[in-house]
């Protein structure tokens, strides 16, 4: 095996004063989420957090779904150049790789800060298994694909790429498996019609392929953004590949996101279909219709499709524009499935909706995983930019 150097693959011309600027400044927002989550520990999480005991989950269970969606279809994207070679999109797969790793290492660092006892989770998960559970497998199968994308990635800069294949392979499918979980663990909640059903661990595979195309064209752009460098015609080719699959998968979740508000108001419960309100004209209604529909799914379908996926900078805008429409989607998603009260129609001193807001704190660490995520990303282009780079190999 191939010994390492780390000078064979940084890029010091990347470290300008305006990138170590920006470096730095997601180096503050991380260490600032990372204070305000400690800080949880100390003063409470009851104290800073907005859950309550009726709406327990919040804006950082909705992040962390985020990140992990984001890594699962990072991950998909790059094991599948990976293993079918020669296809346009194979340029991007190496810094794939790199994303997927720090997306998901970034959605932990804020699930951890929003559980109240981390550390148990660790050791509970490891001496007390419990394979009926859909949260157990999800932390087990994601804490498995960290594993299988660290060796991957060390096996790309080692250049052993026939191995890195095969865990690039292995991570996929635990990424598979852990998105099916998280999916899971709203779907299989009969007590919250919003979420119950068989949709969404198959929805949440598509917002994955959804969300990673978008990462891998933003980030691809702003790589060479920071060098000002414009794009060879295989990277462009890349680009503009993932690009394509993003418009489909856009499509193609407008109208899954179509079907199941429409499934509200022709079946189902009523707690249901209040909860579907809600999101149509109800607390969560600018949320949905400005930001998930509007920014998130037509804009960028239109803006794709009138450039016929030819200039960069459309195409970075809107994979930027679809990435807040998945952010805000998988926090609408997760309110709204819990804002109607338990015992709605039963008791009539209950209000038709439940209240939550997510805190500043929430704010604050979850900025936090998106500074690690920028800071992460800003890194790895100064110090392993030449395999990003690479893309006759593999």
């Amino acid at each position: 095996m191939a010994s390492f150097s780390l000078a064979a693959f940084n890029e010091p011309e990347v470290a300008t004063p305006g990138t170590n600027l920006l470096t730095g400044l997601f180096g503050m927002l991380f260490v600032a989420g990372i204070g305000v989550g400690l800080y949880g520990f100390i003063a409470g999480h009851e104290h800073i957090y907005n859950n309550t005991r009726e709406v327990p989950w919040g804006l950082l269970i909705s992040t962390y779904a985020f990140f992990a969606i984001t890594s699962t279809g990072l991950c998909l994207l790059a094991a599948i150049s990976h293993v079918f070679g020669g296809n346009k999109i194979a340029p991007l797969a190496n810094r794939m790789v790199w994303l997927s790793l720090i997306t998901l290492i970034s959605g932990f660092i804020v699930i951890g800060m929003e559980i109240e006892n981390p550390w148990r989770m660790a050791i509970w998960n490891v001496i007390s298994p419990n394979p009926t559970s859909n949260i157990w497998w999800m932390g087990t199968l994601y804490g498995m694909a960290i594993g299988f994308v660290v060796l991957e990635f060390w096996l790309i800069l080692m250049r052993q790429f026939k191995l890195a294949l095969v865990l690039g392979i292995f991570g996929a499918l635990a990424e598979i498996a852990a998105n099916s979980c998280l999916g899971g663990v709203f779907a299989t909640l009969p007590s919250h019609p919003f979420w119950y059903g068989g949709q969404l661990p198959v929805f949440f595979l598509g917002c994955a392929f959804t969300s990673g195309a978008a990462a891998a064209i933003l980030f691809t752009h702003f790589a060479h953004v920071i060098r000002r460098k414009k794009m060879d015609e295989t990277m462009y080719n890349g680009v503009q590949a993932a690009a394509k699959v993003l418009l489909l998968m856009l499509i193609l979740i407008g109208v899954a996101t179509w079907w199941k508000m429409v499934s509200f108001f022709v079946g189902g419960t009523d707690a249901g279909r209040l909860a579907a309100q809600a999101l149509i004209s109800g607390p969560l209604s600018t949320n949905f219709w400005v930001l998930e529909v509007a920014i998130g799914l037509v804009a960028p379908i239109l803006l794709l499709a009138v450039t016929r996926v030819r200039n960069v900078a459309a195409m970075s805008a809107a994979a930027l524009m679809t990435l807040i429409g998945m952010f805000i989607a998988r926090m609408d998603m997760v309110i709204a499935g819990q804002l109607v009260p338990q015992y709605a129609g039963m008791d009539s001193s209950l209000p038709t909706y439940l209240n939550y807001m997510p805190s500043g704190y929430e704010w604050i660490v979850a900025l936090g995983g998106i500074g690690l995520t920028g800071l992460a990303f800003l890194l790895g282009e100064r110090f392993f930019g030449k395999t990003f780079a690479d893309h006759g190999n593999h």
